[in-house]
């Protein structure tokens, strides 16, 4: 019998799409999300996250970048945002959000996600702060950070 490892957790799915939470755990042991049970793959096992989903942005963003986790969201408006871009500048936390101006499905998110994981593998070497939009075709770094 193989013995289980931890899974070293590098992102983190925000609650605002709980349902890519669920589609990326299905294949990939170094990702998590508010109420995630925790799970078993590929002989990882991914630890329960102690975040609920109603926990505000304020409180929780500082959570994530002190695990060094890397923010995944849906957020078209995020430039917009001055509370939560400056609670991701105060923790030093990395967040990648899909952007796109569309009304976007579960499948449509994970599309733009995959098309752009390449990216955002490359951006999670990055230190932080730092908040990147994404869409299908593109990604840049938002002009405050």
């Amino acid at each position: 019998m193989a013995t289980l490892k931890p899974a070293k957790l590098r992102f983190y799915v925000d609650a605002d799409t709980l349902g890519l939470a669920h589609l990326l755990t299905a294949v990939r042991s170094d990702v998590t999300y508010p109420g995630d049970p925790g799970g078993t793959l590929d002989g990882r096992v991914r630890p329960p996250c102690d975040i609920a989903p109603s926990t505000p942005d304020q409180d929780w963003i500082p959570i994530a970048a002190e695990r060094g986790l890397i923010v995944i969201t849906r957020d078209r408006r995020i430039s917009q945002r001055s509370a939560e871009r400056a609670a991701v500048r105060a923790a030093g936390g990395r967040h990648i959000a899909v952007t796109s101006r569309e009304t976007l499905r579960k499948f449509a998110i994970l599309e733009i996600v995959i098309c752009q994981w390449r990216n955002i593998e490359e951006l999670s070497e990055l230190p932080g702060p730092y908040i990147y939009g994404i869409t299908r075709t593109s990604s840049r770094k938002l002009d405050d950070f």
